[in-house]
C-alpha cells in the first residue's frame, strides 16, 4: 500500500474482530459450565476457533447454525455432549458486542472522506445492530447471508464486486484476519490490503498486505 497518493473508490472492512470487539469467551465458558479445567481452556479455545473456520468452508447456513455446529464438534472432541441452544446463546452475544474503543473516531473521519463497505461473516440481523454501534456512515453493508457464502470462500468477495459493480483495484480492504480475508483476497487480485493487527493471526509474508496497529495509523497513510 502506498501512502497519501492512494485514493481507493471504496474502503471495505471485515467487521467482527476488526471493528467490533469479538469476544465469545464469556459465553463459551458459561456453556461449558466447568466441564473443562482452566489449564485446558487455551487448547479448547484454539480448537473451537478452528472448527468455526472449518464450518464456513462448506455450503451456506445461518451463522447461528455455524456457531452451534462448531461448538458441538469441538465438544465432541473433548468428550462433552451437545449443548442445545448454544448457537442461539452465541448469536445473542454477537448482537451485544460494541466497537473497539479505538474505532469510532477514526472510522467516522474515514467515512467522511471515503465510501465505506462492510463485508461480514454474519447474518444481516447481526449487522443491523452492529453497524450503528460503529458511529460511521457506510455506503454498503454486505453479509454472508446475502452472499450465501462466508469468507474465505471466493463467492463472498465476488458478491461484493458484483453488488458494487467494481474491480479489486477499486478497494482498500481492512481486516484483522489473515485466513478469512488477506489470503483469499490476494489470490483474487486485491492488492490494497491492510491487516489491522489485533493479534488474532500471525503476520505472514508473501500476501502483499500492509500491517497497521490502529485506524489512526491507516488514516495517516491516507493523508487524513
Amino acid at each position: 500500500m502506498k501512502d497519501t497518493d492512494l485514493r481507493p473508490k471504496f474502503i471495505s472492512f471485515d467487521i467482527y474482530g476488526t471493528l467490533i470487539n469479538f469476544d465469545l469467551d464469556p459465553t463459551t465458558r458459561h456453556l461449558l459450565d466447568g466441564r473443562i479445567s482452566d489449564e485446558q481452556w487455551p487448547a479448547f479455545k484454539k480448537q473451537f476457533r478452528g472448527y468455526r473456520f472449518d464450518e464456513v468452508l462448506g455450503d451456506y447456513k445461518p451463522y447461528e447454525q455455524v456457531l452451534q455446529d462448531s461448538f458441538d464438534r469441538v465438544c465432541k472432541r473433548w468428550g462433552i455432549g451437545p449443548t442445545r441452544g448454544a448457537g442461539a446463546s452465541f448469536a445473542d452475544a454477537v448482537r451485544s458486542w460494541g466497537a473497539h474503543q479505538d474505532v469510532p473516531a477514526p472510522l467516522k473521519l474515514m467515512g467522511e472522506n471515503y465510501k465505506l463497505v462492510a463485508l461480514s461473516n454474519a447474518d444481516t440481523s447481526h449487522l443491523d445492530i452492529s453497524i450503528p454501534a460503529l458511529g460511521a456512515a457506510f455506503h454498503a453493508v454486505l453479509t454472508a447471508e446475502q452472499a450465501q457464502a462466508y469468507k474465505p470462500r471466493y463467492q463472498a468477495f465476488e458478491y461484493m464486486l458484483d453488488t458494487l459493480n467494481a474491480k479489486p483495484e477499486d478497494f482498500l480492504h481492512v481486516s484483522s484476519h489473515t485466513r478469512y480475508d488477506m489470503h483469499p483476497m490476494h489470490d483474487l487480485g486485491f492488492r490494497n490490503l491492510v491487516l489491522l493487527d489485533r493479534g488474532y493471526d500471525p503476520v505472514t509474508e508473501g500476501y502483499d498486505y500492509t500491517t497497521v496497529e490502529s485506524l489512526d495509523q491507516l488514516n495517516k497513510h491516507l493523508g487524513l
